[in-house]
């Protein structure tokens, strides 16, 4: 065996270690909607200052943690779950922008939207993609 060569266990542990990676990145990314949903302000990126607004993020924030929660079991049916709670999040984010919620008036706002939902994506499709390690 060559030195570069990985045994099959070393690139499980791999795999094992990005999925916690990206299951905190979930929670950690989750969080800031939550703190942003207080706070009405991230890193200047504005949401609007209702209660409907910070109501309506604060439970996004949520649903994004709790599925990076799900995602550390490294179980198929959490997984499942998480998934479907990443589909309420790209939902909800959507469903914040179109009614306002978000102020889209400027490319910032409108960029910060794109690029946050697109993470998101990314997220359900890096743990679908992962289905063979997950239990």
């Amino acid at each position: 065996m060559s030195s570069g060569a990985r045994s099959p266990e070393e690139v499980l542990q791999r795999r094992y270690r990005v999925l916690k990676i990206v299951a905190l990145l979930m929670i950690l990314f989750g969080s800031a909607e939550v703190v942003t949903s207080v706070s009405h302000n991230f890193f200047g990126i504005h949401i609007g200052g209702s209660r409907v607004a910070t109501y309506a993020v604060m439970a996004i924030g949520c649903l994004y943690a709790a599925a990076g929660l799900l995602v550390l079991t490294r179980k198929r049916r959490p997984a499942v779950l998480a998934l479907v709670l990443l589909g309420l999040v790209v939902g909800g984010r959507v469903a914040v922008a179109m009614t306002g919620l978000y102020p889209t008036g400027s490319v910032r706002q409108l960029a910060a939207i794109a690029v946050g939902t697109s993470i998101v994506v990314g997220f359900a499709i890096y743990i679908r993609l992962q289905w063979a390690v997950l239990r």
